[in-house]
């Protein structure tokens, strides 16, 4: 026969586990969904530089061309100019070795830092059009958050 006291406390001990399921499950979908911001928020514009990388590797200047909005848009950037920089007689006509070192996201676009031998750039890719073209400097103006840098120091 059950005692009085034999379910004294049950409903706290439900109540507490209740609590802390809900507590981790809003913590983990919170953690996840930063994760997930942080992770994928540039990357329809990296799809865009890697189309241009790709399209400048198979020597398809024109569709290359036309990632920077031209020749609609282009018209201080003419295909001779382009070309010059981007051809195979031009000043970055090796592909290959352009390389990505960092990506920063900014108010209208993603600035990607690009490093070609004996020289480093900025490429910019406007969020609203993916149009690239060159930008001022490397990075984006002000501080940047190195969480990937920081970690590759620490676990090597």
């Amino acid at each position: 026969m059950a005692g009085y006291l034999d379910t004294y406390g049950v409903a706290d001990q439900r109540r507490e586990r209740i609590v802390k399921v809900s507590l981790i499950s809003v913590v983990s979908a919170v953690l996840i969904v930063t994760i997930g911001y942080f992770t994928l928020r540039t990357h329809s514009q990296e799809k865009v530089m890697d189309r241009f990388f790709t399209d400048l590797g198979h020597r398809q200047y024109m569709d290359a061309y036309k990632l920077w909005g031209c020749p609609e848009q282009c018209r201080l950037y003419s295909m001779d100019e382009f070309l010059k920089d981007w051809g195979p007689s031009g000043k970055y006509s090796n592909p290959s070795d352009l390389k990505v070192e960092h990506v920063d996201y900014c108010d209208a676009g993603v600035v990607f830092d690009v490093v070609y031998p004996n020289d480093e750039f900025g490429l910019w890719v406007n969020r609203s059009t993916d149009y690239v073209s060159f930008f001022d400097t490397p990075r984006c103006p002000g501080r940047h958050l190195q969480i990937g840098a920081f970690l590759k120091r620490l676990f090597s």
